[in-house]
C-alpha cells in the first residue's frame, strides 16, 4: 500500500504503491483516483482501505479536483471538509489532526511541512503546474499559516529520461524552469519535473528529499505504480499523504 512512510516529530507522511485495493483491471488495485474511469465504489473503498490505513477516518481525508492550476486551498478544521473536494493543486492546513491527499500518475507529487510549527501541505505539480510554480504558491500559503523552516517529500512520477514532449512543449516549460530540460534515451526531447520542482523548493529556501534518490520510482517504467502515460486514461492514481498526529 505504501511505498515510503515515515513519521517526523508530529508529522505522518506516505506515498503510495498500487498495491491493496479492491479495484481490478487497469486500476488494479489501490485506485485513489474517482473520475479515471474506475468502478465508484471500488475507488471510494479504496479510500476507505487507505485512510484507515494512515490511521483516520475516509470523511476527514481531504482530497482536491486537480486541474493544473496554481490555485492552494487553506484547509480548516471543519468536520466537513472530507467531503467537498475543493478545485485546487495544493492544500494546507495548520489543524492538528486533519489528514491532505494528493492524487498523481506520473506528474510529481510533494509533501511539504515545518514538523515544528505543525503546518502541513500536499502538492500535485504537473507540467502546467510546475510551469505556474505551484509549489511556490504552496509555500507562501504555509508561511503564511506560521512555517518558518520547510521540508519537502517528491514522490513517484516519470522521470526525465521517459516523460518525453515536443521540442516547443520543452522550450515553453524549460523557459519557465530551465532545470526542467531533459532528453530522453534516444535523445529526444523530455522534460525532468522532479528535477524541476526541486530546484523550485530549493529557491524558496526549502529542504528536499527526493525518494528517486534511494530508489527507482519512476511510473512509467515501473509497473508497481500508475502511470497515464504507459497506460492511458484507463490508468490510476497514487496518492501522497500528510498528517499531523494528536
Amino acid at each position: 500500500m505504501f511505498c515510503f512512510r515515515a513519521v517526523v516529530g508530529a508529522v505522518e507522511l506516505a506515498f503510495t504503491d498500487r498495491f491493496g485495493g479492491v479495484s481490478s483491471g487497469a486500476w488494479s488495485s489501490l485506485n485513489v483516483g474517482t473520475r479515471t474511469g474506475d468502478d465508484a465504489e471500488r475507488a471510494h473503498r479504496n479510500i476507505e482501505l487507505l485512510a484507515a490505513e494512515f490511521g483516520v477516518e475516509r470523511d476527514r481525508l481531504v482530497r482536491m479536483s486537480q486541474h493544473h492550476t496554481r490555485d492552494v486551498v487553506v484547509v480548516d478544521g471543519s468536520a466537513d471538509m472530507g467531503r467537498l473536494v475543493p478545485a485546487a493543486d495544493s492544500l494546507v492546513t495548520a489543524i492538528p489532526g486533519v489528514p491532505l491527499m494528493a492524487r498523481a500518475a506520473d506528474c510529481v507529487p510533494v509533501v511539504l511541512a515545518d514538523v515544528e510549527a505543525g503546518v502541513v501541505g500536499v502538492v500535485h505539480s504537473g507540467r502546467e503546474g510546475t510551469k505556474l510554480d505551484i509549489c511556490g504558491a504552496a509555500v507562501v500559503a504555509m508561511r503564511d499559516a506560521g512555517a518558518t523552516r520547510l521540508r519537502a517529500w517528491l514522490g513517484p512520477r516519470a522521470c526525465g529520461r521517459c516523460y518525453e514532449v515536443p521540442e516547443t512543449m520543452r522550450a515553453e516549460v524549460t523557459t519557465a524552469v530551465p532545470a526542467a530540460w531533459s532528453t530522453t534515451r534516444a535523445g529526444s526531447p523530455a522534460l525532468d519535473l522532479g528535477r524541476a520542482v526541486a530546484s523550485q523548493l530549493a529557491a524558496a529556501g526549502v529542504g528536499v528529499t527526493d525518494l528517486a534518490d534511494a530508489a527507482s520510482t519512476c511510473t512509467i517504467e515501473d509497473d508497481r505504480f500508475f502511470s497515464y502515460r504507459r497506460q492511458g486514461p484507463r490508468s490510476g492514481r497514487l496518492g501522497a499523504l500528510v498528517r499531523v498526529r494528536t
